[in-house]
């Protein structure tokens, strides 16, 4: 079995499941897989991952993991009276060959929100796990060892760097739940006070870390069918997330429509209201300039606030960054494949993306093209104009 507890997700999931739970309880969702490793065929593994899905949907939240819960300032305690109730439901998850493509499987979760917003990470961890222990199963670890020890040495051995600090983003796409186990465990034994935490929340309780993490990009896409017109869903999905939490869990996502869109919409309110912002596509430099000059032009000083880089990140590539940004603002860095999924093989590129909301499709138009996920063509170019995207973006 490779989940254990439904505590074995990313801190996000539970912070935007309580504002749909108290907001949007009603809203209906569709999400869909999608690989972008070419030429990996995932097929013959449906079954063994239909079986790890059943199971996952017999887990409920044990009475200790709701105590866990309950000492987080900003979880309310209805919320976690819902969780004592909870169960995943396999009805809303479909798993089959795709009917274009040979070797690709398609993963439709369709639903409410409420009651599927928690499949995405435990299943694209089951999609990595399985293909990884019928392609590489027995693989040796050392390699895999040897690598994680040379980057907690190559960070925490650095002169200058004692205060750059680190922390683990790589349950989706970690090579296994116990590697992931063993790979923060060392390093947090490696790195001490350079590790920030993790996004686990079990592995958070586990080791007795800081579960970090605030929202993700479905958060701001399903409020382009939940927001009074689309194009305040931007700032509508913001002033929802304030109303929920008050100040608390202050990072905001700024690359769903690009960070042209964002910046406009991010003004002097927001720029006092949050405590900084988060990088996930585009020139993570550039970005970084921009977003400061932002906080500067609207009479924030940028040492107050929080750069939170997260975009495909390595040790070498963080350290660059902090060279580049400190003493400027402050910093966080998010490592995610490169910590938990670099033993050997070639990690899976897999996601699960939102794709409709309450029967209307939703979409990413990020600074980084590949990433974006839309079905509907002709809703991505209405997108586009109502935002002032470029073409050339998305």
């Amino acid at each position: 079995m490779i989940i254990e507890s439904l505590l074995d997700t990313d801190l996000y999931k539970f912070s935007m499941m309580q504002v749909v739970l108290h907001q949007y309880p009603a809203a209906q969702v569709e999400y869909r897989f999608k690989c972008r490793t070419p030429g990996i065929d995932l097929v013959p593994y449906i079954e063994e991952i239909r079986t790890e899905l059943k199971a996952l949907c017999q887990l409920r939240f044990a009475p200790d993991e709701l105590d866990y819960l309950h000492t987080w300032r900003f979880i309310k305690s209805d919320f976690v009276d819902f969780l004592g109730l909870f169960q995943l439901n396999e009805k809303y998850v479909e798993i089959a060959p795709a009917a274009t493509a040979n070797g690709e499987i398609e993963i439709r979760i369709r639903g409410p929100w409420l009651h599927t917003i928690l499949f995405e990470v435990p299943l694209l961890a089951i999609v990595n796990e399985v293909y990884f222990r019928r392609t590489s199963g027995g693989l040796d670890l050392a390699e895999g060892r040897r690598r994680l020890q040379a980057k907690i040495a190559l960070l925490h051995d650095a002169p200058g760097y004692e205060g750059c600090k680190i922390a683990d983003y790589g349950t989706r796409r970690r090579y296994s739940r116990l590697w992931q186990e063993e790979a923060v465990t060392a390093l947090r034994d490696g790195l001490g006070e350079q590790l920030a935490g993790t996004s686990n929340v079990w592995l958070a309780r586990k080791l007795n870390l800081t579960p970090l993490g605030t929202l993700a990009h479905e958060y701001l896409q399903a409020h382009q069918a939940l927001g009074p017109r689309l194009r305040d869903s931007q700032v509508a999905a913001l002033e929802a997330w304030a109303k929920e939490y008050r100040g608390d869990l202050g990072i905001a996502l700024s690359d769903v429509y690009g960070l042209d869109a964002f910046l406009r919409d991010f003004d002097m309110y927001f720029c006092k209201l949050f405590d900084g912002t988060r990088h996930d596509s585009g020139d993570p430099f550039a970005w970084g300039e921009r977003v400061l000059a932002h906080y500067a032009a609207n009479r924030v000083d940028p040492r107050s606030k929080v750069l939170v880089f997260s975009d495909a990140l390595d040790i070498p590539r963080v350290m660059q960054l902090y060279a580049h940004f400190r003493g400027r603002c402050q910093l966080s860095f998010g490592v995610g494949t490169n910590l938990t999924n670099d033993v050997g093989p070639e990690p899976l590129n897999i996601v699960i993306k939102m794709i409709r909301c309450n029967g209307q499709p939703v979409a990413k138009l990020s600074d980084s093209p590949g990433k974006n996920m839309c079905e509907d063509e002709a809703y991505v170019a209405y997108l586009r104009k109502v935002f002032d995207i470029p073409a050339e973006q998305g």
